[in-house]
């Protein structure tokens, strides 16, 4: 199967059922195109987005990830700070009973950077210029995984 038949088939997996995902942009970073371009496309793939906005701290997401009930986390972060945020962030979830939400980071991450934060737990890393299709594949694939009964 082709790329595009593979997430055709996940999006008449998800008809029944509305998937939620936060879109979060952590620490001071202000720049957002890029979470305001997967959000919209996660939109409309026909996913239910919540995206926060800019300068949000680990306990605010955290805490929107438990008021909306989501079922992905997916966080932006350009300005360097991501590996102080991501531990903060994930250690709040697993404190929180959040521990099995699929997190997935994008952003400007350093390749040498990104197997650490792999093993804090984080699903995947989108870099600049991941295509759109790939990250509603993967976000469709994680929330279908952890739902499963």
């Amino acid at each position: 199967m082709g790329g595009a038949t593979d997430l055709l088939e996940l999006l008449k997996k998800t008809r029944d059922r509305r998937i939620k995902v936060l879109i979060a942009k952590l620490g001071l970073d202000g720049h957002d195109r890029g979470a305001k371009v997967v959000a919209r496309a996660l939109k409309d793939a026909g996913l239910e987005v919540i995206y926060t906005g800019i300068r949000q701290t680990p306990e605010q997401v955290v805490e929107t990830a438990i008021q909306e009930d989501v079922d992905v986390i997916g966080v932006s972060i350009l300005s360097g700070a991501h590996i102080p945020l991501m531990t903060r962030l994930m250690n709040l979830l697993k404190k929180k009973g959040l521990g099995d939400t699929p997190v997935f980071l994008g952003g400007t991450i350093p390749l040498p950077d990104i197997p650490k934060l792999k093993e804090m737990g984080i699903r995947n890393i989108f870099l600049p210029g991941t295509p759109l299709k790939e990250i509603i594949k993967e976000t469709i694939e994680a929330a279908l995984e952890r739902n499963r009964d």
